[in-house]
């Protein structure tokens, strides 16, 4: 699957986050997805990468300093310099994950990375609403509503995995609702 990703974490995973231990404690979780970004250059081709572009900065920088402008290689310096904090950037971003957890007590969202969790949504779940903004086949926006509130959730995926998440967001909080009854 190309893109986001959203799945159901392993039980290894459920027994060290704080919301969920806390949602495993409210009853049943009919949801526990988690949604997380596409990372579409792995560690290792980011070191390939950024030896060719200061492979080819230094071979650039060797011909302008021969040709007398030496100043020139400290430009191409910020430029390699430029593209690694570009990256590292959005690597630490592609480490950030968000968490929709769904019991017949609450709806919660959290995004979480590996040094921090912070809940961005909760509310009681027989009042949540799931808002779906759909154009053609497609599903552009994906939203929790509460009297007036909301949060969007699954801004990572695809339009395409957007909707499929919507259905299954969609089917556990009417299962947790009826839990409720």
């Amino acid at each position: 699957m190309r893109g986001a990703r959203w799945r159901e974490p392993t039980p290894s995973a459920k027994a060290v986050s704080g919301p969920m231990v806390r949602a495993q404690m409210m009853g049943q979780t009919y949801m526990d997805a988690v949604i997380t970004p596409h990372r579409s250059l792995s560690e290792r081709g980011f070191i390939i990468l950024i030896a060719i572009v200061t492979l080819a900065n230094c071979c650039s920088a060797a011909v302008f300093v021969h040709m007398g402008a030496v100043f020139v290689p400290f430009f191409l310096g910020i430029d390699v310099m430029a593209v690694l904090v570009a990256f590292t950037v959005s690597f630490r971003q592609a480490r950030r994950v968000e968490r929709v957890t769904i019991t017949a007590r609450d709806v919660v969202v959290t995004h979480e990375t590996p040094s921090w969790s912070r809940v961005v949504w909760e509310s009681p779940t027989a009042f949540t609403r799931v808002n779906v903004e759909r154009e053609d086949e497609h599903t552009f926006g994906l939203r929790l509503a509460l009297s007036g509130r909301e949060v969007a959730v699954a801004q990572a995926l695809s339009p395409r995995e957007r909707g499929e998440f919507a259905k299954a967001l969609e089917q556990a909080i009417w299962e947790a609702r009826r839990e409720r009854g």
